[in-house]
Order: structure tokens, then C-alpha cells, then sequence
């Protein structure tokens, strides 16, 4: 549970591989993952796990190289939290929530940087265009820069089939009523989605200002779109958000002569909030500005190797 929005964690996150995918995998296969970490998929070297109940369950391993998955139940409970629920004690759970999420976040970006990955969390309100963004650039970058997408929403395989149809391997990552992804459900993404070596990962967030800034993923860094259509005075109502992303992309500008929205005050909102981000203009639709964008992900791409 996130006690900082109060989202429920109870229902079961799914990670779902789509089918068809190159490198052919099989089938389109559901991981259902609750917190009790209850496993859909094998390993090949057996291993006993004991829980706080005094329950022990096996779990076989058959990767060959460690992943970030390989920490997550280690996490389930730390001694202090034990010791804290068998006397009744009063803990702080957000900072506990958020120092587990940070931990697994290092650890995937350690994966990621062995690898040459860059990984890159993409932020913004439901509607600003994300999706698109993500089938144009994939679209025009993708026979150059191998590209790879993380998709996270609460419900649905939409997002993901519509990235599927660009040609791109694609997880898709439900969080039933979660309102953001965590550190952990991308490192299950991760495993399954298995990317290449010097490519870019992109995890496209659950439509939310608010905790996908809190959350660490392990990516190298946040990127917010924002709607020309949303209005100019997003970054002060969401600072938080503005302030942990390296680069603003300004989306829709098409549609600026049908609107009254501000541009000048609204990049001035932005950069009174985090005076080093980057701001670039773009319209997903029309491919206005993607070249500024195109070359910003050639750029940090290459940093990573």
C-alpha cells in the first residue's frame, strides 16, 4: 500500500509479456504477483525461502546472470518491521515503503548500467500524450536505436498492444488499483522483457503527477510530458514532479492556436521550479520538434555505453 496516496496494494500486480514478440518467446504469458510473492514462473536451482510465519516455500532459478528480481523477496520484511508488528509498535510505513523501493531501485540501475541500458521513466497526467510519443519514436528510431517499453497502467493490455503493433517488444505491467509503478514491478519487467545490451528502455508510468515522483525506478532519468492542452500552470501545481525530471517534452504544440494557453509562462513556471531542466517543444502528432528529441536520446544513449 502507498500511504502516501493511500492507493490499495491488496490486489495483485501483473506483468504480462505480449505475443508474437521477435525474438519469439511463445505465448502471451501472466505473472501475478501479490505481496505475498507468490510465483507464476520457474527457476532451475532450487532455493528455500522462510518467512516470518515460519512458512518455507522453493523456488528454482534458471537465469544464469543476476537480475534485479533476485532481491525483491529478501525485502519482504526487514528485522526492525518484525520485531515492530509482534509488539504492536507504531513504524513509520512511508519511509519504510520508500527506503525498500530506493534499495531495489539502486539495484536495477546497477542491471541496467552493467548492460549499457539506458533507461528512461516517463511521467505524466493521463492523456498527455504518452503512448504516442512512445509509437512515433519507436517508429522513426527504430531500425537505429533498439528500443524496448515497459508499459504500466492500473488496467488493460491497450497501451501495450498498441506499442506491440510498432514492432517493439513490449511488457505491459498492471497495477490493478496502484497508481504507480514501484522499483520492484520494473525490475519483474525487466526480467521478462529481457532487453539487449546498449539499447533504451522506456517506462511509460501510470498517468499521475503526484507519487510517480516519489518512486525511484532505477531509471537514468525522468522524463515529464506535458499537454499544451493541460495549462500552463501545471509545474507549480505538481512541483515535485517538475523537479525530479531532467527534461520536459511540451507536447501537442499543434494545437496552440486553439487555445489560450501561455507558452512563455508556462516555461517559466518550470524552470522557477528546477532551473536546470530541459525543455523542448514537440507535437507526437504532427512530428513538429521530435528531431530535438530524437537527438536528446541519441545523446544519453550514448553516455550509457
Amino acid at each position: 500500500m502507498c500511504t502516501t496516496c493511500g492507493c490499495n496494494g491488496t490486489q495483485a500486480v501483473t506483468v504480462t509479456e505480449m505475443e508474437g514478440q521477435a525474438g519469439e518467446r511463445g505465448e502471451a504469458r501472466d505473472h501475478v504477483h501479490g505481496h505475498e510473492h507468490t510465483h507464476s514462473h520457474e527457476h532451475s536451482h532450487p532455493h528455500d525461502h522462510e518467512h516470518a510465519d515460519g512458512h518455507t516455500h522453493d523456488h528454482e532459478h534458471d537465469h544464469d546472470y543476476p537480475h534485479p528480481h533476485a532481491a525483491s523477496e529478501a525485502l519482504a520484511l526487514n528485522p526492525a518491521e518484525t520485531h515492530a508488528r509482534a509488539h504492536g509498535t507504531s513504524i513509520t510505513l512511508e519511509q519504510d515503503i520508500l527506503a525498500k523501493n530506493q534499495l531495489l531501485a539502486e539495484r536495477n540501475r546497477g542491471w541496467l548500467a552493467g548492460r549499457s541500458i539506458l533507461a528512461l521513466n516517463l511521467v505524466s497526467s493521463p492523456g498527455a500524450g504518452k503512448t504516442t510519443l512512445l509509437e512515433r519514436t519507436i517508429r522513426d528510431l527504430g531500425e537505429t536505436l533498439p528500443l524496448t517499453v515497459i508499459e504500466g497502467d492500473q488496467a488493460t493490455l491497450n497501451d501495450a498492444q498498441r506499442i506491440r503493433a510498432t514492432g517493439a517488444r513490449v511488457v505491459q505491467i498492471n497495477t490493478g488499483t496502484g497508481c504507480h509503478l514501484d522499483a520492484e514491478m520494473v525490475s519483474r519487467g525487466l526480467t521478462q522483457l529481457d532487453p539487449a545490451l546498449r539499447s533504451v528502455v522506456m517506462i511509460e508510468n501510470v498517468g499521475n503527477l503526484v507519487c510517480p515522483a516519489l518512486f525511484d525506478l532505477g531509471e537514468q532519468a525522468k522524463v515529464v510530458i506535458l499537454s499544451v492542452t493541460e495549462g500552463e500552470d501545471k509545474p507549480v501545481k505538481y512541483p515535485h514532479m517538475f523537479r525530479a525530471s531532467s527534461l520536459m517534452l511540451l507536447n501537442k504544440i499543434d494545437l496552440l492556436p486553439h487555445l489560450r494557453f501561455e507558452l512563455a509562462r508556462c516555461i517559466e513556471y518550470a524552470r522557477r521550479v528546477n532551473p536546470a531542466i530541459e525543455i523542448l517543444q514537440v507535437s507526437a502528432q504532427t512530428g513538429e520538434g521530435m528531431d530535438a528529441w530524437y537527438d536528446w536520446l541519441r545523446s544519453h544513449s550514448e553516455t550509457c555505453r
